[in-house]
């Protein structure tokens, strides 16, 4: 029994030592995957992961949070320790769902009304978010932020045929949302409450009436169609 305790230790001391104290197991590489718009390179230097400590010691929370918070293009990041010496670095990317013009170049806006990245050209097929509520009391009481995620919650809840032709995501306060798609169609959203119920309404409409200009789906129980 004695012997066996004695073991057991000599064993957790030797595992100790391979983990913290030997020169086996250290960082040595940092690999990253995932990436779209950001390359690998730009991940492994935001990373800044030390090198040459034991492996067992690098903190993972730690590069988590210095990623998103150098690179907020990056939605989330599984970091993990790959035996002997590497951290892999596995990023999802924000999609940008709208896009703000502002001086020329194009803020990118991800389903969450996240303001993420500034590029000087615009992904194609995004629309562009008009936001007109300065005057709005909504303004004050739900905020930007708020205010930019509805129309975000908008965009994704249309299904891939009907976003295609959205062109503008204008907003004149948090219920006032409004589609201009090509054609020079306008579809009346809104808020972005029963965004789902509301999207399957307006593609059976689009569907129905081609002719028509203009579309209100506010009350998607109760949808009207003019302009035909």
């Amino acid at each position: 029994m004695i012997i066996t305790l004695a073991g057991a230790a000599l064993l957790a001391g030797f595992g100790a030592w391979a983990l913290y104290g030997s020169t086996w197991l250290r960082t040595e590489e940092v690999k990253a995957t995932g990436t779209e718009i950001l390359t690998g390179d730009e991940v492994v230097r935001a990373a800044a992961v030390p090198m040459d400590i034991p492996l067992a010691s690098v903190d993972k929370r730690a590069i988590a949070e210095r990623l998103r918070a150098k690179l907020p293009r990056i939605k989330s990041v599984e970091v993990s320790r790959s035996w002997p010496h590497t951290v892999s670095l596995k990023v999802t990317e924000r999609q940008p769902e709208l896009l703000i013009q502002t001086g020329g170049k194009f803020v990118e806006v991800d389903a969450e009304g996240i303001r993420f990245a500034t590029v000087a050209t615009a992904p194609k097929g995004v629309p562009l978010l008009e936001m007109a509520v300065r005057d709005s009391p909504s303004l004050k009481r739900f905020g930007p932020d708020r205010i930019r995620a509805a129309a975000a919650t908008v965009v994704v809840a249309l299904p891939k045929a009907v976003h295609q032709d959205v062109r503008t995501v204008q907003v004149r306060s948090y219920d006032s949302i409004t589609l201009r798609l090509t054609n020079g169609r306008t579809v009346v959203w809104g808020s972005a409450e029963r965004s789902t119920a509301k999207a399957k309404v307006l593609t059976a409409a689009l569907k129905a009436a081609r002719d028509a200009r203009h579309f209100d789906v506010s009350v998607p129980t109760a949808p009207a169609v003019s302009g035909s």
